[in-house]
């Protein structure tokens, strides 16, 4: 337990410091670049495509419904282009139309994303597959096409992971993999970008208010329609709890702020978590910390208290090193 407590404050030590230094920075590039967000018709997307275009650059919207496209395009600094990120076609014809318009692309938000919940036993193999398609190759699949162009403008990529990468509960085990995969995935196309100059970190926002739980439910509620079931009270209801639910919650300014800062900060973070309230911080932080000493508890070289601690203070006076 002491042993736990004195990491605790360690850590909360490092979160200052990341904080201070965010807070502090004015030298943030300012001037107008071409940014690509997909999935952002609704929610973190919606609110980020907004910002940027707000402050003047030029955003390139990824969505795939007809009224969607139609709403982004009637904003200032917003062309709204049609990417569903499952389809090469259509992430093939976005790059096309960015070389085309010939404004390069500075930066790649990679936040189009779904969940689907559920328990291991009983969930759809088909559900799973859908899930890992969008979040996972979804990502991968557009990263790859647009990494010549973020090379050449030396740039950045930033991809909107979830606290759920970094802990998980039951039920969430799919959706918290993918997440989990961002964090990899962010690492090593880090490496792989060093020495090209370009830039990546990972935005790992807590409960915000969007369309995503909502979004889950009537993805159930259509499966069952289209196997000619009917949609109980009950059903009903737990949509519109979950509708209220996340109508509750607050506007994700904190997470565009955060990407504000990924995005354009000349010592950009490697990872972000965002959360709404104290106690979410505490409960992401808190778990990474039972995890560092689980796996310190097993073998012949663990660490002994003091070395371990000494580890964590090493790593305080590197943090920000992207």
């Amino acid at each position: 337990m002491k042993l736990l407590n004195s990491i605790a404050a360690i850590l909360l030590s490092l979160i200052i410091v990341c904080a201070s230094q965010a807070v502090e920075s004015d030298k943030s590039d300012n001037s107008q670049k071409s940014i690509l967000v997909t999935g952002a018709s609704t929610g973190i997307g919606r609110h980020l495509a907004e910002t940027l275009a707000s402050e003047g650059h030029h955003v390139y919207a990824g969505a795939r419904k007809e009224s969607d496209i139609a709403e982004l395009n009637a904003l200032e600094n917003i062309t709204a282009v049609r990417l569903d990120v499952t389809k090469q076609n259509e992430v093939d014809a976005v790059r096309q139309l960015i070389e085309k318009n010939g404004t390069g692309l500075y930066a790649l938000v990679n936040n189009a994303g779904i969940f689907i919940g559920g328990e291991v036993a009983s969930t759809d193999m088909a559900d799973h597959r859908k899930l890992y398609e969008v979040n996972v190759e979804g990502v991968y699949r557009v990263s790859k096409a647009f990494i010549p162009l973020i090379i050449e403008s030396k740039g950045r990529i930033a991809t909107t992971g979830s606290i759920a990468g970094t802990i998980t509960r039951a039920q969430m085990s799919a959706y918290s993999g993918t997440k989990h995969w961002m964090e990899a995935f962010t690492d090593a196309l880090a490496a792989e970008m060093q020495a090209s100059g370009v830039r990546l970190s990972v935005i790992q926002p807590g409960n915000y208010q969007t369309n995503i739980r909502r979004t889950s439910v009537l993805h159930q509620h259509n499966k069952l329609k289209a196997q000619g079931k009917a949609i109980t009270p009950e059903m009903q209801k737990q949509y519109d709890d979950m509708a209220a639910y996340e109508l509750s919650l607050n506007k994700p300014d904190d997470v565009s702020e955060a990407y504000m800062h990924a995005l354009f900060d000349p010592n950009p973070l490697r990872r972000y978590i965002v959360t709404p309230n104290k106690e979410e911080h505490a409960f992401t932080i808190g778990d990474k910390i039972r995890q560092l000493v689980e796996l310190n508890q097993w073998g012949e070289y663990r660490y002994t208290q003091a070395e371990l601690l000494e580890l964590v203070n090493k790593a305080i006076e590197g943090n920000g090193a992207n």
